[in-house]
């Protein structure tokens, strides 16, 4: 051994320390592979960035020097790096003669929960057909307040959502604005009712544009691939695993616009959220574009 590492300029002390830190390196990379598995069966679709988040303190408490950039290249060399599919089937229908309601929100920009909801309605393949999954979040937190699952386009889905979103509000003093797409099951008159008579501000966009309800999309697409709801064997199993993701989104899914806090803990809080994360060079939310903080 000494006569090998001499040819390459080494003693044989520096090979066996080189050894060792292989070793530690194999065994820390061992660790965190386990982690992120871990994390990934709460949330399966957790990218580089929230996974580093959420591992702060778990690399920290085992001593474990990694930055964000390490732990990319470390995922790509396991082939744990993410990929998105994208897929499309058309959901909304704003061609109707009911009557539809002015963008409220151009202006808007909340500052503590239930003052701004915003709604949209999706699908999930499920047996031979679809599940529609109806969402209503709160715009200021992000946590999803209201969801259904039904198995028609009819409006009776989103209505179910919108009163799961009512019986968790609870009382409060400052007054309310829906914001969703022009889309019959909207503009239909079980839905406009229901809000109505819960004395909440009607509001819907204007445009084809899809920054006008881009919160609301957003959310769904982040349930879809987070958290796999890609295609079930039956509507029940899209209903519970809807369910489930649900739960994990709200509680245990860090959001990269609240500063990494989940949409719970943003939930209790109050004041401008300070953007921590800006995937365009604007965001905007309806037609307020929102500027990076200084």
């Amino acid at each position: 051994m000494e006569q090998l590492c001499g040819l390459f300029g080494l003693t044989r002390q520096a090979w066996y320390a080189a050894t060792r830190r292989e070793e530690k390196q194999g065994f820390q990379a061992a660790i965190v592979l386990a982690e992120v598995k871990r994390l990934r069966r709460q949330v399966a679709g957790l990218g580089t960035t929230k996974l580093y988040e959420l591992m702060l303190d778990f690399l920290a408490s085992h001593q474990i020097k990694l930055g964000r950039d390490k732990l990319h290249n470390l995922l790509k060399m396991n082939g744990l790096l993410l990929t998105r599919k994208r897929c499309r089937v058309r959901t909304t229908h704003s061609q109707h003669d009911l009557a539809t309601y002015p963008n409220q929100v151009k202006d808007v920009k909340p500052d503590q929960p239930n003052q701004v909801w915003v709604s949209d309605l999706s699908y999930i393949r499920a047996g031979f057909g679809f599940a529609y999954l109806s969402v209503m979040m709160d715009a200021y937190s992000r946590r999803i307040v209201g969801w259904s699952c039904h198995r028609t386009l009819e409006a009776k889905g989103p209505v179910a959502a919108l009163e799961m979103a009512l019986s968790s509000r609870g009382k409060t003093s400052h007054a309310l604005i829906h914001h969703s797409d022009r889309g019959v099951q909207y503009c239909s008159g079980a839905y406009v009712d229901r809000l109505s008579k819960a004395r909440i501000t009607i509001s819907m966009t204007e445009s084809g544009d899809p920054n006008e309800n881009a919160l609301a999309e957003r959310v769904i697409r982040s349930l879809k691939e987070d958290f796999r709801l890609q295609g079930f064997a039956t509507f029940a199993a899209a209903e519970a695993a809807v369910e489930q993701a649900v739960r994990a989104y709200n509680s245990l899914r860090p959001h990269a616009s609240l500063n990494y806090l989940t949409p719970d803990q943003a939930h209790n809080r109050a004041g401008y959220h300070r953007l921590k994360w800006y995937p365009y060079k604007k965001i905007r939310y309806g037609n307020v574009q929102y500027q990076p903080a200084s």
